[in-house]
């Protein structure tokens, strides 16, 4: 008698048909998100209100691409500003010396407390307080009775607060000044986001504190840096047209409105200026886009896989050693 039993030969299971999950939701706000851009269009294509062949024809005439040119020099100035002076009130905010803390402090306090209108506006108007700024020692006349000597000047040099302050300097001080608040907030975030280790280790290599913040902790703060930064330009781009209630004729925006106010087509010109704020906004995402794929070299998921493709030439030229052994 054989030991071996007679089993059945189990059924192989019918295959499984797989359904794929179906979304009705999402159909119906495609349905929706169709619907409304047709109208979009049908609204640019058939109002007239629009007045695109009119529109096309102001927006590159020479008061425009001269109010363009002032913005950009505005953006660019003001930024320069903003950078330069919040890399200083950051570091301000990072001493140990208490009075820099606390000036540091006072300093984003109030910029980050007063408007960006309100501040262009006062600048516009601080020849009020200076009909004209002087240069020199400081009670010179004082000092002359003293002496006996009534018209005792020692004036170096000085200039008319109305022909320095202008409408372009005041809106370009108020938006740098303004601005270097909120740079020294993202360079302070971007500093303290380095490991303090860093800082240890470059101490014991015998690095001075100048060395260490421009060698070490600011080209590895860029990562953290380099966002908001970008933002904040694109924010200053838009907010060049606050100045033209300094008032500052250079200046994008003011151009579009008096060409609106000129002609009686003002929505067109609004319109314009859409446009061209979008326009420059998409030249400087580009930019802030290079800027972030070259400071973020060495993070994140690329750096993860170039440390995978060393590790795995290391192990293949290894084995290749070995076998040649």
């Amino acid at each position: 008698m054989s030991l071996e039993t007679d089993t059945t030969e189990r059924a192989r299971p019918e295959p499984i048909q797989a359904v794929p999950v179906r979304h009705p939701g999402r159909w119906v706000a495609v349905a929706v998100i169709g619907v409304l851009v047709a109208m979009f269009v049908h609204l640019l294509v058939t109002n007239k209100a629009f007045n695109w062949a009119f529109m096309v024809d102001e927006m590159f005439r020479p008061p425009i691409m001269e109010g363009l040119r002032g913005t950009l020099a505005l953006t660019v100035l003001a930024m320069v500003i903003g950078v330069s002076l919040g890399v200083v009130v950051a570091i301000m905010r990072l001493s140990e010396n208490p009075i820099l803390r606390g000036v540091s402090w006072a300093y984003t306090w109030f910029f980050r407390a007063v408007p960006r209108l309100v501040l262009a506006i006062l600048f516009g108007n601080l020849g009020i307080l200076w009909a004209r700024i002087e240069f020199g020692l400081p009670f010179d006349r004082q000092i002359g009775a003293l002496f006996g000597v009534d018209d005792f000047e020692a004036r170096l040099f000085g200039f008319s607060a109305l022909e320095i302050l202008t409408g372009f300097v005041a809106g370009m001080l108020a938006l740098g000044l303004s601005e270097a608040a909120y740079m020294a907030e993202i360079v302070r975030a971007g500093i303290q986001s380095v490991d303090e280790g860093q800082t240890e280790a470059a101490q014991a290599l015998g690095l001075s504190r100048t060395q260490i913040l421009r060698r070490i902790v600011l080209p590895q703060a860029m990562r953290v840096i380099i966002p908001p930064t970008g933002n904040e330009t694109i924010a200053m781009l838009k907010d060049t047209s606050l100045v033209a209630f300094v008032p500052v004729s250079t200046e994008l925006f003011f151009q579009l409105k008096a060409v609106g106010n000129r002609t009686f087509q003002v929505f067109p010109m609004y319109v314009a200026a859409c446009l061209w704020y979008l326009l420059l906004t998409s030249v400087l995402l580009v930019g802030q886009y290079y800027l972030e794929r070259h400071f973020s070299k060495g993070f994140g998921k690329s750096a993860q896989a170039k440390i995978r493709l060393r590790g795995i030439t290391a192990e293949a030229g290894g084995s290749a050693s070995e076998a040649g052994r």
